[in-house]
């Protein structure tokens, strides 16, 4: 009874956060400093969540890696200093490494200007029985190619393709890529992680402050800063045009780290119990085959 109170707690902590249909979606409906029902006095409550979380998801991941059939995508979006690093490195601290590949996507290289803008993601997607991470992702190419003019120039379109409808056009491929992904047992879950300005501006100037922490710190994470608004518009366009039922975007509040973990977490769960996933069942004849094996290891001197 324990357990399962449990999940549905986990449970209950994401659903307020989970973007299925982003007709009516507005990103100041969504507070940065929200802890839902959990306040600074509760972090405790919060710790044990997330660690039952990581617990259950070590369970469900040995399931998906031995039935093989579903893979699993995260895909993680934020600001600079927003905490996907963390969250990635706390969330997933329980899952067996062999079943989980992290991608980070940086600038394009040449090699990847050169092809389409899904071309480098698609090559890291996850195999069946795994779960992929994409730290960034394809959605850059309606954030950042979106906000700096400069790095859509930097892909060489042809100039009949650059048109004003250009990020409509990305929005519906994106959805059409996912619907693909879905139907062909990729499970995709995405998350927005939704820090203020205010808070961003505290973590960097700690970056700054902590020579243990400099090496996190790009001057670029300030420049980005002076675009800001124009980011917004794009990160709310981007989940309105997005969603989907197969794959929600979940808008986690990330002013506080310990919320936006346990969160995260949430989600990935329910995402892997909606699977019913279960340990292959062995043919009679593997059953004969493995109880002969008992017998010698037993019988053995």
């Amino acid at each position: 009874m324990a357990a399962k109170q449990s999940r549905k707690s986990l449970a209950q902590l994401a659903a307020p956060y989970c973007v299925r249909d982003g007709a009516r979606f507005r990103l100041k409906d969504i507070d940065p400093e929200d802890t839902g029902e959990l306040e600074d006095e509760n972090k405790e409550q919060a710790r044990q969540l997330l660690e039952r979380g990581v617990e259950r998801m070590a369970r469900l991941q040995e399931k998906l890696a031995a039935q093989g059939q579903w893979s699993l995508l995260l895909i993680f979006q934020a600001m600079d200093a927003a905490g996907k690093d963390g969250a990635i490195k706390h969330v997933m601290s329980g899952v067996n490494p062999q079943g989980c590949r992290v991608e980070s996507f940086k600038a394009p290289s040449r090699e990847e200007l050169a092809h389409d803008y899904l071309w480098r993601c698609v090559r890291a997607l996850p195999e069946r029985g795994r779960i992929g991470i994409f730290n960034r992702s394809y959605y850059e190419e309606v954030l950042a190619v979106r906000v700096h003019g400069d790095l859509l120039e930097a892909q060489n379109l042809p100039a009949r393709l650059l048109s004003a409808k250009i990020w409509d056009e990305r929005h519906q491929d994106i959805r059409g890529f996912e619907r693909h992904l879905a139907r062909s047992g990729t499970v995709v879950r995405k998350f927005f992680l939704h820090v203020s300005k205010k808070e961003q501006k505290r973590r960097l100037l700690e970056r700054l402050d902590d020579p243990d922490k400099h090496w996190k710190f790009s001057e670029d994470d300030v420049r980005q800063r002076a675009s800001w608004s124009e980011y917004m518009r794009a990160y709310e366009d981007m989940v309105r045009e997005t969603a989907s039922e197969s794959a929600p975007w979940y808008v986690v509040p990330a002013d506080h780290k310990w919320y936006t973990r346990v969160v995260v977490a949430a989600a990935i769960v329910d995402a892997l119990e909606g699977l019913d996933l279960e340990f292959p069942k062995m043919p009679p004849g593997k059953k004969r085959a493995l109880a002969r094996a008992r017998h010698e290891l037993l019988s053995e001197r």
